[in-house]
C-alpha cells in the first residue's frame, strides 16, 4: 500500500477527528476519569494495533500526568500484575474488547466493570477515538524515530 499522509490530503477529516478526540477526553474527564486511566485505555488500544507513533506519544503523556514506568511496562499483561485498579482493569477490558471488535465480536459490558454508565460509554468512545487515529498513523506512515 502506498503511504499517503492523509490528513494532510483532507484536512477537514482530520480536523473533525481532532474535535472528537477532544470531546471524548471532555467526556472522560466529566465522568470522573483519571487522566493516566484513560491515557492507559490509548497506550493498550496502540499496543494491540502496533501503532508506534500513538504508543510514544501517549507513554509520554502517561509519564506526564504521572504515571509510574512500572505500570507501563506491565500494561500488555494487566491482567497478570496487581498494579491496576478494578476501574483500570475495566477501561482496559473495554479498550481490548473495542479494539479486537472485529476479531472477537464482543459488544456485551464486561462483568468485573465497577464503571458507571457514563464511565463506560467515556471509555468506549476514547477506545473508539484511539483506534481511529492508531490507523490514520500507521496508513500514513508516521516517522516514529529517536
Amino acid at each position: 500500500m502506498q503511504h499517503v499522509n492523509i490528513g494532510k490530503h483532507a484536512p477537514k477529516n482530520y480536523e473533525t477527528l481532532m474535535a472528537l478526540t477532544g470531546q471524548a477526553e471532555h467526556d472522560a474527564a466529566d465522568a470522573g476519569l483519571d487522566k493516566k486511566l484513560v491515557e492507559l485505555v490509548k497506550i493498550r488500544a496502540s499496543q494491540l494495533n502496533g501503532c508506534a507513533f500513538c504508543l510514544r506519544m501517549h507513554v509520554r503523556d502517561a509519564i506526564a500526568a504521572g504515571e509510574t514506568a512500572d505500570r507501563l511496562a506491565v500494561v500488555a499483561a494487566w491482567w497478570e500484575s496487581q498494579y491496576f485498579s478494578p476501574e483500570e482493569q475495566a477501561a482496559l477490558l473495554i479498550a481490548e474488547q473495542i479494539t479486537g471488535i472485529g476479531d472477537q465480536h464482543v459488544t456485551r459490558r464486561p462483568e468485573v466493570a465497577p464503571l458507571s454508565d457514563e464511565q463506560v460509554s467515556a471509555i468506549t468512545w476514547v477506545a473508539i477515538v484511539i483506534n481511529a487515529w492508531n490507523r490514520v498513523a500507521i496508513t500514513s506512515h508516521y516517522p516514529v524515530a529517536p
